[in-house]
């Protein structure tokens, strides 16, 4: 099962059942351009607590190789830190602690000034803002993939993955949202396979209260790749329309793919409820 259905499921689980948001609600509380931005701009991360934080997460012995691998990062020459920060990013990546690995990253983007790194270092900082539950800790993890997509774009103002990030920065906080979704149409116009930026637009769709237009993006993001996450989204958006028997669908194909028994529970339940009310 992929993060994005744990995260989603945990954010079920801990909300009204009856849809992802309440479509008013959530179109008020959208940022205003440049609010997250501001906060951001006051709340700094220290890579020595995020590393804290993180070895407390895991087991002794992953943790005592961290601080092996920190030490000599801290002890390289200049010419080799670059080295040392890609080996502790990777290390955080492979323990699920994204937080400590998208730092290493905006290391070795802003030691090497390479456009793949800057990319690296943006698409860290997302997944790092979509798994932390920190109110405190994701305005400024959103302001650094922003910052790093546009490094990113600076070097070049047609890549498509920078586009598409700095898009979805923007949906989430850092500038007016449909500037964002302007973005990520214009990624899409461009590629319309490209399923990150479609997602996003599909996701946001669905926060918008727009299900119409999401159940529309996540078929055509089905037809291009089938996932649990869309097929989820897909039946989140059905079932907030009060088509039943659609969501039923949708979610048992995201169970079937997903294979996942938290989500297979949940699931389980939810096509019990919307059987009941056909």
């Amino acid at each position: 099962m992929t993060a994005a259905i744990v995260l989603l499921v945990a954010f079920l689980f801990s909300r009204d059942i009856k849809g992802l948001v309440k479509p008013k609600e959530e179109t008020s509380n959208v940022p205003a351009g440049g609010q997250m931005m501001s906060e951001a701009a006051e709340q700094q991360i220290s890579l020595t607590e995020v590393s804290t934080i993180g070895k407390n997460m895991i087991n002794a012995g992953l943790a005592a190789e961290i601080t092996s691998l920190e030490n000599a990062y801290n002890k390289a020459a200049d010419k080799d830190k670059v080295a040392a920060a890609k080996l502790l990013a990777q290390k955080w990546d492979d323990l699920e602690q994204s937080v400590p690995s998208a730092l290493y990253l905006e290391i070795v983007a802003k030691e090497s000034q390479l456009l793949p790194n800057w990319l690296k270092a943006g698409e860290m900082f997302l997944k790092a803002f979509d798994n932390s539950r920190d109110s405190l800790m994701q305005p400024a993890l959103l302001q650094r993939a922003n910052i790093a997509y546009s490094n990113a774009l600076k070097i070049d103002s047609t890549n498509l993955d920078a586009k598409t990030g700095m898009g979805i920065s923007i949906v989430n906080g850092m500038g007016a949202p449909m500037q964002g979704i302007a973005m990520l149409l214009d990624v899409v116009k461009k590629d319309p396979k490209n399923l990150k930026a479609n997602m996003s637009l599909g996701t946001f769709a669905i926060k918008s209260g727009q299900f119409d237009k999401a159940i529309t993006r996540f078929i055509d993001i089905i037809a291009i790749k089938p996932s649990p996450d869309a097929y989820f989204y897909l039946a989140t958006a059905y079932e907030n329309l009060g088509k039943n028997a659609e969501a039923i669908d949708a979610y048992v194909k995201s169970k079937d793919l997903a294979a996942n028994p938290t989500l297979s529970k949940f699931i389980d339940s939810k096509v019990l409820e919307l059987k009941n009310k056909i």
